[in-house]
């Protein structure tokens, strides 16, 4: 009777939780409550908390720290405030990485087990937290028992599951590298974009295509995940040498996204596609649900390197003309970049700018997990994803062990414990921000209005969604400046008088006065702009 309890209780806090989403029109995903403002943050798990002292991050260690992500009160803000959690590949695998997948079925064995899984959905979602595994569909391991089969034995059923050639076709990939690995047992060629570790699968084969669909479902209907980043989809197929964005692509993950849809409503798709915004457009409208803004990410960091808005806003408003806003998801860094700080060459002013810029800009946000406390790191791939620093002491309370990867060297610094209470922290800029987005419909679904400002180091911009309204002002140089105005085209804004309230705990703004035409002129919220610091405004009225 009490595992009948239990069950009904699980069932029920979830249907509270995740009431049915509708299909949209464009045949994606209707946009649900969390994705209006909510912000992921992406997680590796081996480098997020140690349960057991064995130096690895776990499932069980994940949960102990759910409230660090969000503890389901709104009101608390001593969390992120983040509504969603990507976690890394959790299959098993191999490798420390875990995207070479050795059983798609279960869960690393370093990380815990299936149960330890469900566990964390129930405790995430209690938490109102949506949790979006990483699908790697491009590829499989070379340990994975099928390559193996059919690497070992010519008749196997699982042969054209694979791409085999009798001889090296005498082709480089565009960017000079050998995508075709000679086979340890006969004289022939398979094919593996990344490496030969990681052979991709021929997704010609139906019985290819019905097995991603029967893993997705399994982590849909049986571990309860409420979707998948899916990694490297521009790479699916591969023909004549064309090793990206192939035509079938856009045919498979438009079969594949339905398939989701069709048996999860409320699931949510987000893909890989690393290039520009113009070769990102085509996976729309009724493939996955959204993409990675990598564009948007480029332009965010050389607004902040270069002190110059000149190109900040041109690939959100292109984005924004083509996409509906819960369909993109701009971000800073990911595990395969080199993080903020160490990019910035350690300016924690200019950190904060492109966090700024980030959490007032529209789609639907990525954080990286260590981006809010300032975690440093560049190549090689596990120096940028080293354990995450929770406390001032040794082993920065990630672990009782020894830690599976040498901390950075500023471990002690960067840490959650000491920037917790310090108001002005990186930490804490990032809280405010993320709550504000859920706070203010303006920041979360409102349309990006751009703004000319009287001097180029200063990006500014509205976010407006009917009466709420925030307009965002960030100086990007090193300079002061004094009597910064900023205008903007008609219809932007009712005619009126605006009060102007600092949402970050800044000095006030001016009141500004919106003309009958409805444009801003010549608005100037202080006598002088602070270098390298940004402000957001909300603007209330008219009054008269």
């Amino acid at each position: 009777m009490s595992k009948l309890r239990a069950a009904l209780t699980v069932i029920i806090a979830a249907l509270v939780v995740f009431p049915h989403v509708a299909v949209g029109q464009d045949g994606a995903a209707a946009e649900p409550d969390w994705r209006r403002s909510g912000v992921c943050y992406e997680i590796f798990v081996r480098s997020f908390y140690d349960s057991d002292g064995d130096g690895v991050g776990d499932l069980r260690g994940l949960i102990q720290k759910l409230d660090y992500i969000n503890d389901g009160d709104p009101a608390s803000q001593r969390d992120l405030g983040a509504t969603c959690l990507w976690l890394m590949p959790i299959s098993q695998s191999p490798s420390y990485h875990g995207y070479d997948v050795t059983d798609y079925y279960r869960v690393e064995r370093d990380y815990g087990t299936n149960e330890d899984f469900k566990l964390l959905m129930f405790e995430a979602h209690k938490r109102g937290i949506h949790v979006l595994v990483d699908l790697v569909l491009n590829h499989a391991s070379g340990e994975h028992p099928y390559f193996k089969d059919a690497l070992l034995n010519p008749n196997s059923p699982y042969r054209d599951w694979f791409l085999f050639l009798p001889e090296h076709p005498g082709t480089l990939n565009p960017w000079g590298g050998d995508n075709w690995h000679r086979s340890p047992v006969r004289d022939e060629y398979y094919y593996g974009f990344f490496w030969g570790g990681m052979p991709d699968l021929n997704y010609d084969t139906p019985a290819v295509r019905e097995e991603a669909k029967k893993v997705a479902r399994f982590w849909l209907d049986e571990m309860g995940v409420d979707g998948f980043r899916l990694d490297a989809i521009k790479h699916l197929f591969e023909v004549d040498g064309t090793v990206e964005h192939a035509p079938g692509t856009h045919e498979f993950l438009r079969e594949f996204g339905g398939y989701v849809r069709s048996i999860a409503p409320h699931a949510y798709t987000v893909g890989e596609v690393w290039d520009s915004v113009g070769a990102m457009l085509p996976y729309y409208p009724d493939q996955l649900d959204g993409h990675f803004a990598f564009e948007v990410a480029d332009a965010i960091f050389e607004a902040v390197r270069t002190g110059s808005a000149r190109n900040l806003l041109a690939p959100s408003l292109r984005l924004q003309r083509e996409v509906p806003h819960h369909r993109w998801s701009p971000f800073l860094r990911n595990h395969d970049q080199t993080r903020t700080l160490t990019e910035l060459d350690g300016d924690v002013a200019r950190a904060k700018l492109a966090a700024t810029v980030l959490l007032t800009m529209p789609g639907l946000p990525f954080v990286y997990y260590g981006e809010e406390i300032g975690m440093t790191g560049t190549k090689p791939d596990p120096r940028l994803r080293t354990p995450m620093h929770w406390k001032q002491e040794p082993g920065v309370g990630f672990t009782d062990g020894l830690y599976w990867e040498p901390l950075q060297p500023d471990s002690l610094i960067a840490n959650v414990e000491a920037q917790d209470d310090d108001a002005n922290s990186l930490l804490n800029l990032y809280r405010r921000l993320i709550h504000l987005r859920s706070e203010r419909s303006a920041l979360g679904v409102g349309t990006l209005v751009p703004l000319t400002a009287s001097d180029g180091a200063v990006a500014a911009y509205l976010r407006r969604n009917g009466d709420d309204a925030v307009m965002v002002l960030i100086n990007l140089g090193t300079q002061h400046l004094a009597d910064v105005t900023v205008s903007s085209e008609r219809d932007v804004m009712p005619a009126g008088r605006y009060d102007v309230r600092s949402l970050l705990g800044a000095a006030d703004g001016r009141s500004l006065t919106v003309r009958r035409s409805g444009a801003i002129d010549g608005y100037a919220p202080h006598a002088e702009l602070l270098p390298l610091a940004g402000h957001v405004f909300e603007l209330t009225g008219p009054s008269r």
